[in-house]
């Protein structure tokens, strides 16, 4: 299971640029393995990156589906075949973007830094 949430992070809070946070169970597979040993090059390159491993912590207040934050300002739904084959991102309402805003804010506050997760699975 991997679901993702990714987005621009806000301005004024001394992080800001792209970021992901990705909500998984662990045990890692060797697809989460791989997926997530090609991230430090993205955090070289600015991205902030977090994990939110369902399998450690309990985190409620999050969608049971991958969202793309873009700006701030739109969002987008990802959809996938039962088989986890990308179809497609649905631009859903500019009336959803607040409910995404707090998906968003909820995984800033409860992932954890890619490195220091990694450091434990890997």
């Amino acid at each position: 299971m991997r679901r993702l949430a990714q987005f621009d992070l806000p301005e004024g809070d001394g992080r800001h640029g792209p970021g992901r946070r990705t909500v998984l169970r662990s045990p890692l597979t060797d697809y989460l393995r791989y997926e997530l040993s090609a991230c430090p090059g993205n955090i070289r390159a600015g991205e902030s990156i977090g994990i939110i491993d369902l399998a450690e912590h309990k985190v409620t207040g999050l969608p049971d589906h991958d969202f793309w934050l873009f700006d701030d300002r739109d969002v987008y739904r990802m959809h996938y075949t039962p088989e986890g084959k990308f179809i497609g991102g649905e631009l859903l309402p500019t009336g959803r973007l607040r409910e995404y805003q707090g998906y968003r804010d909820v995984a800033l506050t409860r992932a954890v830094p890619l490195a220091s997760y990694w450091k434990r699975h890997h």
